[in-house]
């Protein structure tokens, strides 16, 4: 029998809530792959964005340009990008950002 005041009825009661309020929040949308952007803006993009947490120094800059944007794509940060382009046309940025949408990932 669950009487007012018993844990039960709370404990209840506070999964309802948490449930409630989870299913309330705004998904984050992930960033848009086809919006156009300059070299220059694309630049001016990954600078803002956190450095990768590993020494990329040594790699090709289409390895690094697609490290961080994969990186900050499986962040679903706002300086995230999947250049569908490059993707295409571009091993070394395809490999770059396979490997840090894999690493950075959630788990």
């Amino acid at each position: 029998m669950l009487t007012q005041g018993s844990p039960m009825r709370r404990f209840l009661a506070l999964s309802i809530l948490l449930a409630a309020a989870g299913c309330a929040t705004r998904p984050v949308a992930p960033p848009a792959a086809d919006r156009p952007e300059t070299p220059a803006q694309a630049t001016e993009r990954r600078a803002k964005a956190a450095r990768p947490a590993y020494n990329l120094t040594g790699y090709p800059p289409a390895v690094r340009d697609g490290y961080i944007d994969g990186c900050e794509t499986a962040k679903r940060s706002e300086w995230g990008r999947k250049d569908a382009a490059r993707m295409a046309n571009d091993g070394q940025y395809a490999m770059g950002w396979n490997d840090g949408f894999a690493i950075c990932k959630p788990k």
